[in-house]
């Protein structure tokens, strides 16, 4: 767990589909988040579409923000929600599958359901900061 400790900012997201066909990335083209788990296994994320200014045809701004307790074992972190942006997320289990490629930390969340009924598959990659 001692690799995961620390404060992460997000440096790139995808998505796709279960045709692997590329769909609109997470948080929009300037994707901005900070997350940070501390060796007390507590854990609080932030995440924003961080464009100035989001097209006319956008009606809204993807933005999610939680905090709680987590664990982590055997690749799968755990987030027991006491916090959130979306109170439908408060005491619930926020899972991510977790794995390492060089110096980044790559968290993949649950697939969902799009309004049309496509399964979406996400990715996160964060960069540890100094």
């Amino acid at each position: 767990m001692s690799n995961l400790i620390g404060t992460w900012r997000l440096v790139a997201t995808r998505a796709w589909d279960d045709d692997d066909n590329e769909l609109p990335v997470p948080y929009g083209p300037i994707p901005r988040g900070v997350v940070a788990f501390d060796d007390n296994q507590r854990m609080m994320c932030v995440l924003v579409d961080g464009r100035q200014q989001l097209p006319l045809a956008s009606s809204s701004r993807e933005y999610a923000s939680y905090t709680g307790q987590y664990t982590f074992v055997d690749n799968v972190l755990t987030t027991r929600c006491d916090c959130s942006s979306d109170p439908a997320r408060v005491g619930t289990d926020q899972v991510r599958q977790v794995r390492f490629s060089g110096e980044r930390l790559i968290l993949r969340p649950p697939v969902r359901v799009s309004a049309n009924g496509v399964n979406v598959h996400r990715e996160l990659q964060w960069e540890k900061l100094a």
